[in-house]
């Protein structure tokens, strides 16, 4: 049952994918949003520059991601080790992904987690997310999903506009095969425990649904989406006698998710808060273990946002972001920890 919790806000960073698809895993991206198609001009714009300083007040907030604007100095300044990773596709692949993966300060085993960037790729962003995550007792691995699509692995991270230019050309199942191939790298290493879940945000979060759906490999153990929908069908437009009819969540292939989930999202995106009732009936209906928070007065990418102050000052907008924050790290936290059987 979707839950409102009060905050206060506005806007957003950028959208999220409607997937508008049969659930059938196909090598072919037809029948799937483009995903820009979704997005305003403002939600397009790139992510705000992280701030380089290494000064701990530049850092955020101890015990939460990084925002957009302090992620460079929190990387810059972690005690835990990172580093490249470059992996293959699948057994006996000669194709390989770059990855980054973080691992806790621990002398035990720590479970997985797979971190699904946004659209705008693998940013710094997203390696501070990973980073903290680690910080929280996982081993955090994020692949970089457009390792095919930008001519092969790198560590370089792209510009904003470019990933969002090539990551219409990541199909359903390439998102896949990237979690299966950086779960499978992380699960096998010594530090690691053999199971994993996975939490990505905005088309991130689609793909995390989309997992759920496909299945995964042994050792799954549940997802939470930030800010996406899983597969969505149907939908029709007006004609001059009819009127138009709006897509819906996808019943058949919720009905084949085998794990918990759970949705995260800003009221701000409307779309998303749209469906979030339907979805939340569907998985009543069919016994599945959902939870979906719907954060009043949020927006989409508000971990991302979080309170950095924007050109043009909306600070009731930038607290309801970090209220949600607040809120949605500890919850997912509780979520890894409760499905991967960890204290």
């Amino acid at each position: 049952m979707t839950r409102r919790l009060s905050v206060i806000a506005t806007i957003l960073l950028g959208a999220c994918t409607l997937q508008r698809s049969t659930p059938a895993l196909s090598s072919s991206a037809a029948g799937m949003d483009e995903h820009t198609a979704h997005m305003s001009a403002a939600d397009r714009a790139a992510p705000a520059p992280s701030r380089s300083s290494g000064d701990a007040t530049q850092q955020g907030t101890a015990g939460l991601p990084a925002s957009a604007a302090t992620a460079a100095a929190r990387l810059a300044a972690t005690p835990r080790h990172g580093e490249w990773v470059q992996i293959a596709w699948g057994p006996g692949s000669a194709d390989s992904l770059m990855a980054w993966i973080v691992y806790p300060k621990s002398s035990a085993k720590a479970p997985v987690v797979v971190v699904v960037h946004e659209i705008f790729g693998l940013s710094t962003w997203v390696r501070a997310v990973a980073d903290q995550a680690a910080a929280d007792g996982f081993i955090a691995i994020a692949p970089d999903f457009l390792s095919r699509v930008r001519g092969g692995p790198s560590s370089v991270e792209l510009a904003s506009d470019t990933a969002r230019r090539l990551i219409a050309g990541v199909d359903a199942a390439e998102r896949n095969r990237a979690i299966v191939a950086a779960a499978n790298y992380a699960m096998m290493q010594p530090a690691a425990l053999a199971k994993y879940a996975v939490f990505g945000y905005c088309w991130g979060g689609s793909t995390t649904f989309m997992h759920a759906v496909h299945g995964g490999v042994k050792g799954f153990a549940g997802g939470v989406a930030y800010y996406g929908l899983p597969y969505m069908t149907g939908g029709s437009p007006a004609t001059e006698t009819a009127a138009a009819v709006p897509s819906r969540v996808n019943a058949d292939s919720l009905a084949k998710i085998k794990v918990p989930v759970m949705l995260l999202n800003g009221s701000k995106d409307a779309r998303i808060a749209a469906a979030m009732p339907q979805l939340d009936s569907i998985m009543k209906s069919l016994g599945k273990t959902y939870t979906g928070v719907n954060y009043e007065g949020a927006v989409h990418g508000f971990l991302r946002a979080q309170n950095d102050p924007k050109q043009k000052r909306d600070e009731a907008e930038e607290a309801a972001n970090f209220a949600a924050t607040q809120d949605a790290w500890p919850r997912t936290l509780a979520f890894l920890r409760q499905q991967l059987g960890v204290k």
